[in-house]
């Protein structure tokens, strides 16, 4: 599919996030990479034998080239959709193990949670990329 114009501010506002969030996790101390892997255990629970800092150098990678690709417009709209939904949706899986994110009824964000909730935004962006990425584009007339 032919990359749209439309796409681009999507692509590029989440492709910049996510590849300085990957940029950032590079040589993650041990700290961080232990709470890196203890999050993404809660959610992905066969996660856990991964020593932590491989986690993390997978994380980071992982990253890098998902914010890449949102970058680059020769990949293909419905293929980097795909994968920001799935990354977005691990996002909102941790919003959903994270202990004190959530208030009572169990889906708002406490004020905890807020900064993990709004991930669901890019589950949105993904699916829009993903839906629209895989409609036929328009006959020229």
């Amino acid at each position: 599919m032919a990359f749209r114009i439309a796409h681009l501010p999507i692509r590029l506002t989440a492709g910049a996030y996510i590849l300085n969030s990957g940029l950032g996790k590079r040589g993650a101390d041990p700290d961080t990479a232990a709470y890196l892997h203890n999050a993404a255990s809660r959610v992905f629970p066969t996660l856990k034998d991964t020593p932590p800092e491989r986690f993390s150098r997978m994380l980071s990678n992982s990253e890098i080239a998902l914010g890449a690709a949102l970058l680059l417009p020769f990949v293909p709209s419905a293929l980097v959709g795909a994968a920001l939904t799935g990354f977005g949706g691990a996002l909102v899986g941790h919003y959903f193990t994270e202990p004190g994110t959530r208030m009572e009824d169990g889906i708002r964000p406490s004020p905890q949670g807020t900064g993990l909730a709004k991930d669901v935004w890019l589950v949105g962006m993904g699916l829009t990329l993903l839906v629209d990425g895989m409609r036929p584009p328009c006959p020229v007339r």
